[in-house]
């Protein structure tokens, strides 16, 4: 995993203070590793365009061009002229060796945003929004510089670069994995600027998970049997595939057994027991998943609320003022797995307070943080494009998911894989985290069409991990 942070000023203050390093040196070494980029991906004798904002981004986008000139055909384009200190320096910089400066936009091999950076959080011009809706027609491969011009803190600027590639200098940074940018900032590579990422670094709460962070419940033990292994206890309601999907999620994930817990007789696969009880050695319950009405308070009163046993809450469980009153619950582990739609109906029953989807999705980093302020010791897992994790201040961004996700039975395989893992013996957190990767990496090793993933692909993915 890798650290993220709200924005890097303050590790580059550091640079210049603890380190003695200057504005100069850490520009040089974020065009490098753009330079790096493109030496790594394209021949020598490409076109890049390089389009260069008037402050300091911009100034990068100018290094860049001299670093790759008389190697690329470079075409420099500086709509603004350039206004920081820095950018007048390295202006005079590449005209000295030469590297051509255009009045016109012309499509290349590359092309580089280095229009405007993070921090950008007023409306795009109409000079600038021009140039960004022709960058965006062009076929050349995209570069973002830091970030995509149009890409803030708080979502998109009405438009925005489409980049292929965002080259993040020093440190990731939250804009990069907000859900309404991630369309425009494509895959996101982190250059360090002339010292290690560990000097540069500072404390964070707030981390990225990667594809090797993904621990497997894989067996070991020899001397083993199917209660070394949990019994996990799945509610099965009015639509009671939901619940089916999660027990065989669970199932396949590793639990020792898994029962559905239901009214009446069903038909699941013949691995799956179902009973109208919870039984008495299940190690962890997952309720919500098509639950209805099912279940009667009483009933759930005492299979639910008066337990001990870990929780995963899903889907209708955000829409009982009953069963959410099981996060008060501190000595138990919970899981929470709300869509931004049920997180705006599950905070209305708890708090009284209101708020549209759109606001959750434009500020999702500071709604899970609010979430957790109030019941830090409960795992909140945020669905959506880039998921969002935290319990106990600590934030973890899973952006791996994709589209093939986007159909109903997804999030009760996640349910199932959660309630697995904590059958198992995992805390809420790990529970979460490496149930959220499994899900990710099994959709994307699907070989079907992007639209065509079915639940039981993802579950039979799931077994082939290993």
């Amino acid at each position: 995993m890798q650290k993220v942070y709200h924005d890097c000023s303050n590790l580059d203050i550091k640079c210049y203070k603890e380190y003695g390093l200057t504005e100069d040196i850490l520009m040089e070494n974020a065009a490098t590793g753009m330079a790096r980029y493109v030496r790594t991906h394209f021949v020598f004798g490409s076109s890049v365009l390089i389009v260069a904002g008037p402050g300091n981004n911009g100034a990068d986008g100018i290094v860049l061009a001299r670093q790759l000139g008389r190697d690329y055909e470079v075409k420099l384009y500086v709509p603004f002229g350039v206004k920081s200190d820095m950018g007048i320096l390295q202006l005079e910089r590449v005209k000295r060796l030469g590297v051509q400066t255009v009045e016109t936009l012309e499509d290349a091999d590359v092309i580089v945003d280095a229009l405007y950076a993070a921090g950008l959080n007023r409306a795009l011009n109409k000079e600038t929004k021009y140039i960004v809706e022709k960058l965006n027609v062009f076929k050349g491969h995209k570069i973002a510089c830091d970030v995509p011009t149009g890409v803030s803190d708080n979502g998109l600027l009405s438009l925005a670069f489409r980049a292929e590639v965002t080259v993040s200098m020093g440190a990731r940074t939250e804009a990069l994995y907000l859900d309404e940018n991630k369309d425009m900032v494509g895959d996101i590579i982190c250059v360090d600027l002339g010292i290690s990422h560990g000097h540069y670094e500072d404390v964070t709460d707030m981390y990225v998970l990667e594809e090797q962070d993904m621990t497997l419940p894989t067996r070991e033990k020899q001397n083993s049997h199917k209660g070394s292994y949990g019994h996990a206890a799945v509610f099965c309601g009015e639509k009671e595939g939901a619940g089916i999907i999660s027990g065989m999620a669970a199932t396949r994930f590793g639990a020792g057994l898994t029962t559905l817990v239901v009214h009446e007789q069903v038909s699941p696969p013949v691995y799956l027991m179902y009973s109208t009880v919870v039984p008495n050695n299940a190690t962890a319950l997952a309720i919500g998943m098509g639950l209805g009405q099912y279940f009667e308070l009483e009933f759930l009163e005492k299979y639910v609320l008066n337990s001990h046993l870990p929780i995963v809450l899903d889907a209708d469980a955000f829409l009982s003022e009953e069963l959410l009153s099981v996060l008060t619950q501190k000595d138990r582990e919970i899981v929470i797995t709300p869509h931004p739609k049920e997180f705006v109906i599950m905070w209305k029953i708890l708090t009284g307070e209101v708020f549209t989807v759109e606001e959750v999705q434009s500020k999702r980093f500071a709604m899970v943080r609010m979430f957790n302020a109030k019941y830090p010791h409960v795992t909140l897992l945020l669905k959506g494009a880039n998921t969002l994790i935290m319990q106990e201040e600590t934030l973890y961004i899973n952006p791996l998911g994709c589209a093939k996700l986007s159909k109903g039975g997804s999030g009760d395989v996640l349910s199932g894989l959660i309630v697995s893992l904590l059958a198992q013996g995992y805390t809420g957190l790990e529970a979460a985290t490496q149930g959220s990767l499994a899900l990710v990496m099994a959709a994307n090793n699907f070989e079907g069409a992007s639209y065509a993933l079915l639940p039981t692909d993802i579950i039979d993915e799931v077994g082939r991990l290993v």
